[in-house]
Parts: C-alpha cells; structure tokens; sequence
C-alpha cells in the first residue's frame, strides 16, 4: 500500500523541506512506554522524533518512512539513527515486532481512508499484545480559516476534512469518532485521550488529538 503517485512525488520533493513542528508529549510517552521499549516510528520523516527518544534514553528506536529524500535528509543530520525508506506495506518486519509505535500526524497526510486503515492494520500486526500505539493527529478544526479551506480547497470528490495547500500538499484532518474506529477496527483498546494547541507546518496553530491505544 503506497500514497497515491502525486502524493508520493510531493513528499519527495516540494515536501521534504518542510521543517516538522507536531510535538512529543514527554511526559505521556513516559507513562505510556518504558525506556527499554522496542518503538516503531512509522512516518518518521528526517527522525525528528526518532532522535529525540534517543536523546530521552529510548535504546531500540526504529523509524521507517515512503520518502527517500525524507530519510535520507534525516542520516545526513544524525547518522547512528536507524532510518529505512520503504516501499509500502507490508512492512519487512515480523508480528508483533515492536512493544510501540508512534504514528504522528502520519494520518493527516494520507487522505485515502483505504490508505489510512491499512497503515493502522500493518501496525496492529507489528505491536506485540499488550503493546501501545501512541497516535497524534489534527481533528476537524471549528475556525473559520479551516472551514474555509474544507468548503475551497477540497480536491474533487474528496472527503470532507482534506485540503490543498499552495504548494500542492494534500492533508486531512480527521473525525475523531472516525479515527477511534479505524484504531478499533484494527484491534486497539483506546486508554487515553488528551488535546492540545500545537504549531503548523504554516506558522499557525490547531487543536490535536493524541490517542495511546493497547493492542489487545
């Protein structure tokens, strides 16, 4: 499973400049997963947050992502880190693989639902029972300046929630009952929720939604 062939183009290109600004939540990490974990970062971009946990004392951190260039930005600044490009799904690892994953605001740049809940399956197969899933992502937004863009800026036949940016990025923010059902679906128990105010990629800010599921 792959991001649609523009999509794919523009996170190896237009988009692997952007400078990432989604945050860890430290402190839920913490209580979530034990430093000695084995995580997954699935969306890792450049490593940004795979770097961090390394700096926080996480020992056994692996992050994978569909842009070359991301990952290849992300060895250039930090080379101990374990960064893999893929091709798609199935990931090369085997079930239950990983005690957590981190998927952060991974889901806003994939609008196919199709897409979405086979990424949340894959994981489900790679976090051993019991595991956590730490999701962060950006929920439909009450503001008139996101309403607007769900009203103009939807692609054609687009769902409601996706929208194109200027430099022809394409995002969605989610329904959050939709998103506790795709986790759901895929077998995770949802055993925390918190939100937030946190920057944009544009300078502006948004609620998120963090959810830490169990594999059950």
């Amino acid at each position: 499973m792959t991001h649609s062939h523009g999509l794919r183009e523009y996170w190896e290109t237009t988009g692997a400049a952007h400078t990432f600004t989604h945050p860890l939540d430290r402190e839920l990490l913490a209580r979530r997963v034990p430093a000695d974990a084995r995580i997954l970062d699935y969306g890792c971009g450049y490593g940004r947050l795979v770097a961090e946990l390394a700096d926080l004392g996480y020992g056994d951190v692996e992050g994978v992502d569909l842009s070359a260039a991301l990952v290849a930005r992300g060895r250039s600044m930090r080379p101990e880190l374990r960064l893999s490009a893929v091709e798609g799904l199935p990931l090369p690892f085997p079930d239950g693989s990983f005690d957590a994953a981190l998927l952060f605001a991974v889901l806003t740049c994939v609008p196919e639902e199709e897409t979405q809940a086979a990424t949340v399956a894959e994981l489900a197969r790679l976090v051993r029972p019991g595991g956590a899933l730490y999701l962060s992502d950006v929920p439909l937004q009450s503001d008139e300046r996101h309403l607007a863009r769900y009203r103009e800026a939807r692609p054609d036949g687009a769902a409601y929630g996706v929208f194109a940016i200027a430099d022809g990025g394409v995002f969605r923010h989610q329904d959050p009952e939709r998103l506790r059902g795709l986790l759901e679906r895929s077998g995770f128990e949802v055993a925390e929720e918190r939100r937030d105010e946190v920057p944009t990629l544009d300078g502006h800010t948004v609620t998120r939604i963090q959810l830490v599921a169990r594999r059950a």
